[in-house]
């Protein structure tokens, strides 16, 4: 294949304080018992777990703990609404100690190219369920890692964490300065790259993924973007055939990813 032959009321309302991310505290607290059962079983440092007194189906969190060394407490549910950054906590949070992200470096060196790997880049996307609901796709589809922007984009929050079911406990999460520079790199590496754009001749089942893969999901309202667009040797869509013109970003990568599994394995 050659690249060059590819195209490409008036009522004021207080507002709601940030959501803390890794930035101002390298703390990450875990809500609901998902992400706190995968997060103790894929062995993260959990620092310690608050249980709100009179909470149900909470065994398999206390011996899971007791089983890593971590302690928990029992509080009123009252203290729990207080510190919780969603309103779903089901009476657990958690939190962990040293939380980073993976070393993008260090990463890139262990993966097998040989294998075709696949890779998302997350384009600026700034919604919290979005992106947590990502994480959760890809984990399940065996992608490599989600490679996300530093700047304008969502980092790892309460939410975030919620949202993936507790899968950003097994998904390598890669956060850099600059989306272009990282794709060109993993390009000279042996990486094709795919973006999505409304405007694209073919449909995402329109390609063979028989490849190492980077697919490029941008957000609802901006899409991918033109610098990131020059860099795809592919640009796809989803077919829309009712009125709505887009998907949400969760659901469009959870079509396309799979579409990648579903020719795999029927190989």
């Amino acid at each position: 294949m050659k690249r060059d032959s590819m195209k490409k009321v008036n009522v004021k309302k207080k507002k709601a304080p940030a959501e803390p991310s890794l930035e101002e505290n390298n703390e990450l607290q875990l809500e609901g018992k998902n992400p706190i059962v995968e997060a103790l079983r894929a062995g993260q440092q959990v620092d310690r777990i608050l249980i709100a007194e009179g909470a149900r189906q909470v065994d398999e969190i206390k011996q899971l703990a007791s089983e890593n060394g971590v302690k928990y407490q029992f509080v009123t549910r009252q203290k729990l609404d207080q510190i919780a950054t969603t309103k779903a906590h089901q009476g657990l949070i958690a939190f962990l100690a040293s939380v980073t992200y993976t070393d993008f470096d260090s990463w890139i060196s262990s993966i097998d190219i040989s294998k075709n790997p696949v890779v998302l880049v997350l384009a600026e996307l700034q919604d919290p369920q979005n992106v947590g609901s990502i994480i959760r796709t890809a984990e399940s589809a065996g992608v490599a890692g989600v490679i996300i922007a530093k700047h304008r984009a969502v980092g790892l929050t309460a939410t975030v964490a919620k949202a993936s079911a507790g899968a950003i406990a097994h998904m390598p999460i890669i956060r850099v300065t600059n989306l272009a520079n990282t794709i060109e790199d993993m390009k000279k590496q042996g990486f094709w790259v795919v973006g999505t754009d409304a405007r694209a001749d073919k449909n995402y089942y329109e390609i063979s993924y028989d490849m190492p893969t980077i697919l490029v999901i941008g957000s609802e309202g901006k899409g991918i973007g033109p610098l990131l667009e020059k860099k795809c040797d592919y640009l796809i869509k989803i077919p829309m055939l009712g009125k709505v013109t887009s998907l949400n970003a969760s659901v469009a990568t959870g079509i396309m990813t799979y579409e990648i599994v579903k020719q795999r394995l029927s190989k």
